[in-house]
């Protein structure tokens, strides 16, 4: 299928070739036949990708603050490496969607194949969207008009936030494409409404559908809505502008009644006149999207719908009001349409969108096209005796670790998938990979594959190691193994009745070249003491790493590096696990885990996200034998009471590289996983005892 993107880095927009997305549980596959662009809206996205570096680093000034803080902790080149395949990154254009239900996934009950819909997916050919951001279509709404639900939801919600009652002064700022149908429903709710712009085109718009509009230049603002509220002012004021000044947002002050209300759905500079807003107390509020649920992993992922009672309006109801408005003829959308061009013009329609005056553009899309979930990039056969792997996922460590680090390991690879298609497809061009798909079955049902790399989100991961071993794959999987002791019970049986493939775990570390030195001096078979500090960060409370069953939390999903590194500094397997958090939150972190080893050596874990991001990332000691290795960031390793050995200095290298060298290596040659199957069991299982340990506040044995 066909979809539009637009380069980050370039600021082109093309249309790019890519496999139809796949159907998770919950979601429905949608046929597009229109979809809609919101010049002002899409315009600004556009305008960024175009922009200098510098012109894109004074827009994020937060951005450029994390990038410094990554030099100062991994060093200047590994960080211009990352900054620029970020910027590599295409970005899926479009919001506004309409089309029919083609498919539907496990657990959908709302929705038939057949039915028209209404969607927040993208500008392609078929989109696959959870259930609570789709809208069934009324039967008399066409398809045209119901291209505007999506964005006319972004101005129902901030009504929603402004509360107005019956009669209230309502000051629409900026007569965009949000303006004008954020107008409409403003008067819909029994408002009075007065508007505001520069561009006269667009006041022409608004007095053809009966709203009372001024030019916001030329015309007296503070005067027109003195007169039309008898002085007392606005009682709401919305803001659907964008500009780069402090005008607006003063000026809405202005215009305020004393306790007034201003919400901003647009993007405006806030440096206010604090004796304006603090002489009137005035609320202010920034609107956010179409409506509650809208960025909750809940409710759009999970299709977890938030109670009717108590969450009245949620982004799939705001859908359908919007729908219902447009049924009975309080929202006109008909005027608002600049035009309409066949999908494959819409690379033009971006290209001259910062000098266009649409307000919306209609594309339209064959209904002549079939999901097809594998895309070829190269026709002709794999004829090498490299081993032959597939990767699945596509995602940021695939895009920013694992490629990169597999370049040079002397792999052949035949497919990467992914569940929207077209990250599987970007990354499939850019390394020559041959196949990108969005059907995992393609994988494990071909005979060439030799290797499946999975890169997925964590709670994938048990599963797809667990059918990939059921098809006699060997496997690598990145970490953690699994979440919990159901899942690595799963892979211990597929494992056991499998007994020809090869597991790997992604525990990098160990192949760092500094760990590979420390590991050669130190004495065999000697207990040792291993102090392990990790000043990891703090992530946001609603992080997808602290869900339990998506993530794991940061002891499963992240810790589990160097409960494995310390078995393989002692050579032993973990016997007893100890931890306690001193975490302020239900998130855990800031960990202390004691382990003991079967050998009786000892070591701790200190995880902390408390820390100070110019303080080294991951520091590790070792103790034995009267001497000592210090692994600082894995940059340098110094050791104290030895002969012969000093220091030795690397660029940060954790060991990515020499991991699927290693691989590589034992598939061509023969030979065991350089982990143990009995060695992958007891790290994970210590990684759960460490939970549990916390929970229960005593000492768990593996």
């Amino acid at each position: 299928m066909k979809q539009l993107i637009q380069h980050l880095k370039t600021g082109e927009t093309i249309i790019e070739e890519v496999p139809s997305p796949a159907l998770p549980p919950g979601y429905v596959l949608i046929r597009t036949v229109k979809s809609l662009i919101s010049t002002g809206t899409e315009k600004m996205l556009v305008e960024f990708s175009k922009a200098s570096l510098i012109t894109k680093a004074r827009q994020n000034p937060e951005r450029v603050a994390q990038v410094l803080d990554k030099i100062k902790t991994d060093g200047l080149f590994p960080t211009i490496e990352a900054v620029f395949r970020r910027l590599d990154e295409p970005l899926p254009l479009g919001y506004c969607n309409v089309g029919t239900i083609v498919e539907i996934g496990d657990g959908v009950t709302e929705f038939k194949i057949g039915d028209r819909v209404a969607s927040n997916g993208v500008h392609a050919e078929f989109v696959a969207v959870p259930k609570n951001l789709v809208a069934l279509i009324p039967e008399t709404v066409s398809d045209e008009m119901a291209t505007f639900t999506v964005v006319s939801s972004i101005g129902l919600q901030a009504i929603r936030i402004a509360k107005p009652e019956f009669g209230d002064s309502v000051v629409v700022i900026g007569l965009g494409l949000i303006g004008l149908l954020t107008c409409q429903l403003a008067i819909s709710n029994g408002c009075k409404v007065i508007a505001f712009d520069i561009d006269d085109d667009k006041i022409n718009i608004a007095r053809k559908l009966n709203i009372d509009a001024y030019h916001s230049e030329n015309d007296d603002i503070i005067g027109i809505v003195n007169r039309t509220t008898n002085n007392s002012g606005a009682d709401i004021v919305l803001i659907a502008a964008s500009a780069k000044n402090d005008d607006i947002i003063n000026t809405s002050a202005r215009i305020a009644r004393k306790l007034g209300k201003i919400v901003l759905i647009g993007v405006i500079n806030l440096n206010i006149d604090r004796s304006e807003f603090y002489k009137k107390e005035i609320h202010f509020q920034v609107s956010c999207s179409y409506g509650p649920g809208r960025y909750d992993e809940s409710y759009e992922q999970k299709g977890i719908d938030y109670p009717y009672a108590y969450v009245r309006w949620t982004v799939k109801r705001n859908f359908e009001t919007v729908l219902q408005c447009m049924l009975n003829g309080s929202l006109q959308t008909e005027l608002l349409i600049s035009n309409s061009v066949p999908f494959s013009d819409a690379p033009k329609v971006y290209s001259n969108i910062s000098s266009n005056k649409a307000i919306a553009t209609i594309l339209n899309y064959s209904e002549e096209i079939t999901p097809a979930r594998q895309f070829n990039l190269n026709n002709t056969s794999i004829t090498t005796n490299k081993p032959t792997v597939a990767i699945i996922g596509a995602g940021n460590y695939t895009k920013l670790t694992l490629l990169p680090a597999l370049e040079h390991s002397g792999f052949t690879i035949k497919y990467i998938a992914s569940n929207d298609g077209l990250n599987a497809a970007l990354l499939a061009k850019k390394y020559k990979i041959h196949n990108a798909v969005t059907d995992n079955n393609i994988i494990f049902n071909d005979k060439d594959v030799d290797l499946v790399i999975i890169a997925t989100r964590h709670d994938s991961h048990a599963l797809l190691t667990a059918q990939a071993l059921a098809n006699k794959k060997h496997v690598f999987v990145e970490k953690p193994l699994a979440l919990n002791v159901q899942d690595l019970e799963k892979i211990a049986t597929n494992y056991a009745a499998n007994k020809i493939s090869l597991l790997f775990v992604g525990f990098n570390r160990r192949h760092a070249p500094l760990s590979i030195k420390a590991k050669s001096l130190l004495p065999k078979n000697m207990v040792m003491n291993i102090n392990i500090t990790v000043n990891a960060g703090a992530l946001l409370p609603n992080h997808w790493l602290f869900d339990e069953t998506i993530g794991g939390g940061r002891i499963i999903g992240e810790a589990c590096h160097f409960f494995d590194l310390m078995c393989y500094f002692t050579g032993s397997s973990i016997k007893t696990v100890y931890a306690s958090s001193a975490s302020a939150s239900n998130n855990i972190e800031n960990v202390i885990a004691h382990l003991t080893f079967s050998n009786g050596s000892h070591g701790t874990i200190s995880y902390f996200a408390n820390g100070n991001k110019s303080f080294p990332k991951e520091t590790i000691s070792i103790f034995c034998n009267n001497q000592i290795l210090v692994i600082d960031n894995f940059k340098k390793l110094s050791g104290f009471g030895f002969p012969n050995f000093k220091s030795k200095t690397t660029k940060q290298d954790k060991g990515h590289s020499n991991q699927f060298k290693t691989i590589t290596s034992i598939l061509e040659k023969g030979g065991n996983a350089f982990t143990s199957f009995d060695e992958l069991y007891n790290t994970t299982n210590a990684t759960f005892a460490a939970i549990e340990s916390i929970k229960q506040n005593q000492v768990i044995t593996i």
